[in-house]
């Protein structure tokens, strides 16, 4: 072999190695770039994982306070329509009396001719007449007819009271 072929390998092989070289240093930078980009994608999957485990506690908290939501929305609910229909149920009692009432106070109208007013007020209280003492020889007076007189007034009053609670009923709506 000619020593210029010789030389000619040999510079052909150190400008390989040099070039092998230089790829060298290039790889090795990107594998430190590579490295330092995992330690940082390390970071940021424990990251996410810890955020991962907040939220599944979070959603499980979230389950629970549903569920004991949904248990008391239920039983307040039923609790509610319980109420309702206790309360239509008085109402419909409510008018039934009212309607008794007014039927009543009706048929205990005094009737007037040419449509004059009637005064529904009720009468002035009376001074109750002192009882003059009896003789005794005299039979004992019966206490039903000493309570008759405030009897009657006191339908009258009610008549009239219940008359008077139509009357708003009707004008209303409502009694007031």
């Amino acid at each position: 072999m000619s020593p210029v072929l010789g030389l000619t390998i040999e510079t052909l092989v150190a400008v390989l190695l040099v070039i092998t070289i230089a790829y060298c240093m290039l790889l090795n930078k990107r594998l430190q770039r590579l490295k330092a980009d995992e330690h940082s994608l390390k970071a940021v999957i424990a990251e996410l994982v810890t955020a991962t485990e907040i939220a599944e506690r979070a959603i499980g908290g979230l389950k629970h306070t549903v569920r004991d939501v949904n248990e008391n929305l239920g039983v307040q609910l039923s609790a509610a329509n319980e109420m309702s229909d206790y309360l239509k149920k008085q109402l419909a009692e409510a008018d039934h009396v009212v309607r008794r009432l007014s039927k009543i106070a009706l048929a205990a109208r005094p009737s007037t001719a040419a449509g004059e007013p009637v005064d529904l007020a009720p009468p002035a209280a009376a001074p109750a007449p002192t009882p003059a003492p009896a003789p005794v020889s005299a039979a004992p007076v019966a206490p039903v007819a000493a309570v008759a007189p405030a009897r009657i007034s006191n339908a009258k009053a009610v008549a009239a009271a219940a008359q008077a609670f139509t009357e708003r009923r009707r004008a209303g709506g409502l009694a007031a």
